[in-house]
This record gives structure tokens, C-alpha cells and sequence, in this order.
């Protein structure tokens, strides 16, 4: 793989960036308070925790459906862009569809308002994001750059909006919707009229597709499910990033804001936090790959879930707004070291021609499951038992979680079916 330096110089790095940015610029100004739209009185539809869970839960039921759809059609396209297309023109329609269908229906006819949205909202974002990060990872293959390089930008693409999210949601929350359609119009046309990676850059448009060879079928792909291998991992993602996933998007920002004397005051310190910390979170993309090369995969893995307990244990045990502030800052370091090795650890341990499949079931489809089983039962137990006590059982889950992976995930020098890893100390000795 090549430095940032000579990155810049690549077109296809260049496109995959700007694409990551803008997706991410596109959902961060709105996603970001999302939950707090849905909870809050006066700026918001009002919901209770319970039906707060059912969004989620039917949300995260759209996109596991669309998830194995998109894997299986991205594989057999290979990095050609006609799936990413298709997201970016439902993202341009966010905040009509936002102001006329789904806050009317939300509040008059709320089962129809959830499924509604999570047909939308899956099909453009939540499962989109999924298609986009695997289309990426398969461009840095192929066009020999870092993934982690790219991925970055996305992050900054949602710092930059979250920074100026919390105060447009003081003023109106459709606002934000609105800033995210324009946003996503932009993507769609650089997607559309900037052909980086086409034979205008050097690469034939053969290139494009995957070799009949390396191609999956329908066949090899469900029968990725009778590999015991990928039902560990699975069962690692469940029990560790889909209740750190529900604690910090289905409970934590409207109980940050309920620490500040005012709601409008804590929205706004909590988009300035939350942009900060996707700030820092960019950064730790790019440093990320350094570090897995030094300690592996495997421990880079470990080490973001034992993160996230700290993380949410801690949010259990202080309710100072300083403290929790700077808790919230171990979300930086925690993202990018557990996706970023995740992800490598699909392309280490299994075939890679099937990493857009393998990222979609392993990780994406099994947190998802895990969203639809305990987002309306978690949010019924916020209900009756108010956040700390929820906070409490969700950190003893990740932790039981990082125990399980210690013994279950391989090591990077085991069961290498994939492309092979090396650390420092690997490289140095050969």
C-alpha cells in the first residue's frame, strides 16, 4: 500500500474520498440527531423510549434485508458504481420526503410512518453505508491505496456538519434534512460525471469487473452460513457492537442533552462534542492501519471492544457533563479500532473475492439482527428503569462479549484463507 502523499496523486483514491465525505456529510447532519428529534417535546415528534425502539427496530430490519441484496449484487459487479449511484439519488430526496411524508405520518399514523422510513432510510443510508465502505475497501485493493486512508473523510465529512448540526436543530430540525438532500445531490453528480478508475485514468473497463474466476455465485455465498468460522464473528458482533450501536444512538444523546439545564443548550454543546469527536475519529482512521501493522488485527479488535465498556460503564457511573464529554471522546478511538480491523479480519481469514458478501453477513447483517431483536426491548427497559441501570446491563454484555472474542477470534497468523497480514516486527524479520 502506498502513504497518503502518493494517495492524493490517484484518482480513484481522490473519488473514493470525496464519495466517503460527502455520503457521510449527507447523513451526519441530520443522523446525528436523529434520536433527539424523535424523543424531544419541543423540537421533535415526542416519542417514548418504546417507539423510539420500533423505528430502530423496523429501520434496522429494512436494511438486513437490503444488506444480503446489496452484497450479493456489489460482488458480482466489482467496482463498477451503478449500486452507489442509486444510494446517492435517494440521499438528494432526504428532506422532502422527511417534511411531507414521514413527520406527517410519524405523528398521525405511526406504523405506516415506520415502515415508510425504513424503506428510505435504509435503502439511502443505513444499508447504504455498508455498500459504500465495502465498494471502497474493494477501489483500495485494486487501485492500491489504504481503505483507512479513504474512510477517513467520510469522518470529517460528518464532523464538519455535526459541528454546525446542533444549532440549525435549535432553529428547525427540517433544516437539517434539507442541508443533508443538498449535500447528497452533490454526491450523486460527482458520482455521476467524475469517471476516476475508468480507462481515461489508465485502467480498461474490463478491469472493472471481477474475473469470471473470482466472481461468487448464489451457491458460494449461502454457503458462507455453513462456515462455523463466520458464525463466531457473528456472534462477536451481535453481543458487542449492536449494544454498544443501540446505547449510542438510541439513548445516549438524549440522555447527554438531559444534563444541561436546557434542551437547546445541550443540543448545541452536543453538536460541537460530536463533531469534535468525529474530528479525532478521522484522524484515528489514518492512524488505525499503523497501529494494526504494530499489534495485529486480532488485538486491535480486542482492544476497541474493551473501549467500548469503558466507555459505557462509565457513562453508567458520572453524570457530571464534563465527564461525560470526555467519555464521549473514547467513541474516536473505539469506531475506527473496531471497523477498520473487522474488516480486515474478513479479507485476512476468508476469501477476498467475497469481502463485499463477507462484511454484509459477518458485520453489517449480524449487527442489524441484533438491532431488530433489542432495540424496542432496551428501550422499554430505559422505560421502566431510566438510563444507568440500562447502561449497566449493556456494558456487562460487552464485556462478557470481549471475553467470548479472546477465546474465539483467530489469530492473524491462523486459518489465512484470505490476503495475508504482517505486522512491523513480521516485516523487519523477513
Amino acid at each position: 500500500m502506498t502513504d497518503l502523499k502518493t494517495s492524493l496523486k490517484n484518482p480513484p483514491y481522490l473519488q473514493s474520498s470525496l464519495s466517503m465525505l460527502l455520503f457521510f456529510a449527507s447523513w451526519g447532519i441530520w443522523w446525528s440527531f436523529f434520536q433527539i428529534w424523535l424523543t424531544s417535546e419541543t423540537s421533535g415528534l415526542g416519542l417514548n423510549g418504546a417507539q423510539v425502539g420500533t423505528v430502530y427496530s423496523v429501520n434496522s430490519l429494512a436494511t438486513l434485508l437490503l444488506m444480503f441484496l446489496y452484497g450479493a449484487l456489489q460482488d458480482k459487479l466489482g467496482i463498477k458504481k451503478h449500486l452507489a449511484i442509486g444510494v446517492a439519488t435517494v440521499t438528494a430526496f432526504t428532506g422532502p420526503f422527511c417534511l411531507w411524508i414521514y413527520q406527517p405520518l410519524l405523528q398521525d399514523h405511526f406504523m405506516l410512518g415506520v415502515i415508510a422510513g425504513a424503506v428510505v432510510l435504509s435503502v439511502g443510508f443505513l444499508a447504504g453505508v455498508g455498500l459504500l465502505e465495502a465498494l471502497t475497501e474493494r477501489f483500495s485493493r485494486r487501485f492500491n491505496f489504504e481503505y483507512g486512508q479513504a474512510r477517513m473523510w467520510g469522518s470529517f465529512g460528518y464532523a464538519i456538519v455535526a459541528l454546525a448540526a446542533g444549532f440549525l436543530f435549535t432553529i428547525n430540525p427540517m433544516i437539517n434534512f434539507w442541508v443533508g438532500s443538498a449535500i447528497g445531490l452533490v454526491h450523486l453528480l460527482i458520482l455521476v460525471l467524475w469517471k476516476a478508475g475508468s480507462k481515461q485514468h489508465g485502467f480498461a473497463e474490463g478491469q472493472l469487473k471481477m474475473s469470471a474466476a473470482s466472481t461468487p455465485g448464489v451457491k458460494e455465498m449461502l454457503g458462507l452460513l455453513k462456515l462455523p468460522s463466520l458464525w463466531l464473528i457473528i456472534l462477536f458482533v451481535m453481543f458487542s457492537w449492536t449494544f454498544y450501536t443501540v446505547f449510542d444512538q438510541q439513548m445516549f444523546p438524549d440522555f447527554y442533552t438531559g444534563l444541561f439545564e436546557s434542551q437547546e443548550t445541550g443540543q448545541q454543546v452536543y453538536g460541537v462534542l460530536n463533531s469534535v469527536q468525529v474530528f479525532v475519529e478521522a484522524t484515528m482512521m489514518g492512524i488505525v492501519p499503523l497501529i494494526m501493522r504494530r499489534v495485529g488485527v486480532r488485538s486491535a479488535l480486542l482492544i476497541g471492544v474493551s473501549i467500548m465498556f469503558v466507555r459505557i460503564l462509565g457513562c453508567a457511573l458520572v453524570d457530571d457533563p464534563i465527564l461525560v464529554s470526555a467519555i464521549k471522546m473514547l467513541h474516536a478511538i473505539e469506531t475506527p479500532l473496531f471497523i477498520l480491523p473487522i474488516f480486515r479480519y474478513f479479507t485476512l481469514h476468508f476469501n477476498p473475492a467475497l469481502s463485499a458478501t463477507l462484511y454484509m453477513v459477518g458485520f453489517q447483517v449480524s449487527a442489524q439482527i441484533g438491532n431488530v431483536l433489542l432495540s424496542t426491548p432496551l428501550g422499554m427497559l430505559h422505560d421502566g428503569l431510566g438510563y444507568k441501570f440500562t447502561f449497566m446491563i449493556i456494558s456487562g454484555v460487552v464485556l462478557l462479549a470481549g471475553i467470548y472474542g479472546f477465546y474465539t477470534l483467530k489469530k492473524d497468523d491462523e486459518q489465512v484463507d484470505g490476503d495475508p497480514f504482517m505486522r512491523n516486527v513480521e516485516r523487519a524479520a523477513s
